[in-house]
């Protein structure tokens, strides 16, 4: 299984970025699909999951609001559309899938078991 992870660039404060997931086989393989990201010096951390088989969505609480996880069963992607983009936000994120539930631990949203399943990330830096 492939996944390669787009999107990504250089964006002020307050602007938007679409991310996008993309995998060699169909999205409907798998249970749940996840985006990460991994700052300079931080440990990675779950920013969003949808379960692909209902479409529930999850969160992490220092994005809600400003992030949005959806499906594209045309593009055979997940896309995340971020809003009002911080410096804190500035980071590698990564999407992940595998046969697995969102769960959220400690506030992130995660895939449990832990995927099998990465994309290399594609690098979000928000600058003035």
């Amino acid at each position: 299984v492939q996944l390669q992870a787009s999107g990504g660039g250089l964006v002020q404060p307050g602007g938007s970025l679409r991310l996008s997931c993309a995998g060699s086989e169909l999205i409907l393989d798998y249970s749940a699909v996840g985006w990460y990201r991994q700052a300079p010096g931080k440990e990675r951390e779950g920013v969003s999951c949808i379960s692909v088989v209902d479409g529930t969505t999850y969160y992490a609480d220092s994005v809600k609001g400003r992030f949005t996880i959806s499906r594209d069963d045309v593009k055979n992607t997940v896309d995340l559309q971020m809003n009002s983009l911080k410096p804190e936000d500035t980071a590698r994120y990564h999407c992940a899938r595998d046969f697995a539930a969102c769960a959220v631990v400690d506030g992130h949203p995660v895939l449990r078991p832990d995927p099998r399943y990465w994309g290399q990330g594609t690098l979000v830096t928000v600058s003035s």
